[in-house]
């Protein structure tokens, strides 16, 4: 196969527009031409919405000896990665290219400490034209990278590497709407 171009089927192509593929939904991040855009919310009615994920970073039994202990170095971890979490809840939409900017009316968070992981689950409300589980995803994420942050010298093995230490199964575990 080449690089020129030369195996691709023409723009205008008899077939199926991808755009279309999706049952009785439009693509709303993109325009009639394909060209990225923010979704227009401002006909949509003010709903109260909240949504909740979960996340967990995979440690040593040792590092999560330490974190019980509060024995890091660092300080904290938990209420430090609390604290991160929330940050990134009410940053979301600079990360996020196509999010709105929205008001956030509570975050709550959930540290879960287990014999080899630590669980944190968020919740995000708000009250809006549009949901709010990417803040929900981003706390998760971000929570969980400072919990490594600040456990990382505990973690690494004699060549600076973390075998063990993992993040995994983040994902939304429930939205809910209801008019406002």
């Amino acid at each position: 196969m080449s690089d020129s171009g030369e195996d691709r089927e023409p723009e205008d192509a008899v077939g199926e527009d991808p755009r279309d593929t999706i049952e009785g939904d439009e693509l709303t991040h993109t325009d009639d031409e394909g060209n990225v855009q923010m979704v227009d919310v401002g006909s949509k009615p003010d709903s109260d919405r909240r949504a909740v994920a979960r996340g967990t970073i995979h440690l040593q039994p040792s590092t999560i000896d330490a974190i019980r202990a509060d024995d890091i170095g660092k300080g904290d971890v938990l209420a430090t990665a609390r604290v991160g979490a929330v940050q990134a809840v009410k940053h979301t939409w600079e990360t996020i290219p196509m999010c709105h900017q929205i008001p956030i009316t509570n975050v709550d968070t959930d540290f879960s400490v287990q014999a080899d992981r630590v669980v944190l689950t968020v919740g995000v409300e708000t009250t809006g034209k549009t949901g709010c589980e990417m803040e929900a995803l981003e706390g998760v994420t971000t929570g969980l990278n400072v919990v490594w942050d600040m456990v990382k010298a505990a973690e690494k093995d004699a060549d600076g590497q973390y075998p063990e230490t993992r993040i995994s199964d983040v994902h939304v575990v429930q939205k809910e709407k209801e008019q406002a």
